[in-house]
């Protein structure tokens, strides 16, 4: 798998499992840092995403 794969496979399993977190359960500045880290890894995850969509979070037929 070349690193650019790699790396936006595992930003992926990052905001997948900030997504299953059960944020009502934690208190206010815990949860102010989930969605913190929700949003710039999203920001990060589509500024490296080439617009033809043929970026690291592509999906691929491997």
């Amino acid at each position: 798998m070349n690193q650019q794969v790699e790396q936006g496979y595992r930003m992926h399993r990052v905001l997948s499992n900030l997504s299953r977190l059960d944020v009502d359960r934690l208190d206010d500045a815990d949860r102010e840092r989930v969605e913190t880290a929700r949003d710039r890894l999203e920001e990060v995850s589509l500024l490296t995403r080439p617009e033809d969509g043929s970026g690291p979070d592509a999906p691929t037929d491997d």
